[in-house]
């Protein structure tokens, strides 16, 4: 399984090359000089935020197309975007007053008009329960896409419920069906439930853990910027959970 560390610092890219990275658009697209990354990484879309602080998407699909293909080119290294998807957490459907069906269908939408710009974006799942996981699944198969023959999945609406048995259910469920998944955010919870049926995964818990710790040195109030808290965070986790 291949594990992306999740950071807020885009010249880490230039720092780590033997730890692939997740980096969010929403950090990335306001800089006008790029780093150029000796690692592998992966683009996280900011959608969480962006539905949290709006209620929906406000950067169009093209735009995110055109900021997509600039990372490809100016920092290298990109093994694939996330989509924008809608995720659909129960207090997510309150804020956008939409239902899990009709954030199902954007999200399939979007992929698609992503896929037409020919950027390396991969599709996600989106749902609450098993069966509306499933019937996203359906929803891509209609527009023509086969899950199956794509390098990777993603499963959207997990992390925050990743220590149960349904997230459990439904991944290895979905790995029955031949997809290779990437799980967003996942912890040493997650990891060690369901782990086994990931193809990847990404996680910035160890920021969050960091900003109640002392820093380091003298020049860090906390380490939930550090870089080697969070190397040595993840050298722990992929142990724990028996992952490399």
């Amino acid at each position: 399984m291949r594990f992306y560390l999740g950071t807020h610092q885009p010249n880490w890219l230039a720092r780590i090359p033997d730890v692939p990275l997740m980096l969010s658009h929403r950090r990335l697209a306001s800089m006008r000089r790029l780093p150029i990354a000796v690692s592998r990484w992966a683009l996280d879309s900011g959608g969480f935020t962006e539905l949290s602080l709006h209620g929906g998407w406000t950067t169009d699909p093209v735009v995110y197309g055109i900021a997509v293909r600039r990372y490809q080119q100016e920092i290298g290294n990109l093994d694939w975007a996330a989509p924008q998807d809608w995720m659909c957490e129960p207090q997510m459907l309150r804020r956008t007053g939409r239902s899990v069906g009709e954030h199902q269908r954007l999200t399939v939408q979007n992929y698609l008009r992503l896929r037409e710009q020919s950027v390396p974006v991969i599709p996600v799942l989106q749902g609450w329960r098993l069966a509306d996981y499933l019937h996203c699944v359906d929803l891509y198969g209609k527009a023509g896409v086969d899950l199956t023959a794509v390098p990777l999945v993603g499963v959207g609406s997990v992390c925050r419920r990743q220590h149960t048995g349904e997230i459990a259910e439904i991944t290895s469920t979905l790995a029955d069906q031949g997809l290779a998944l990437h799980g967003f955010g996942v912890k040493t919870s997650g990891l060690g439930r369901y782990g086994d049926a990931l193809a990847s995964a990404d996680s910035m818990a160890w920021s969050l853990r960091g900003r109640y710790l002392p820093g380091c040195t003298p020049s860090h109030k906390s380490e939930s910027n550090c870089l080697t808290f969070a190397l040595t965070w993840r050298s722990r986790l992929l142990q724990e959970a028996g992952q490399r």
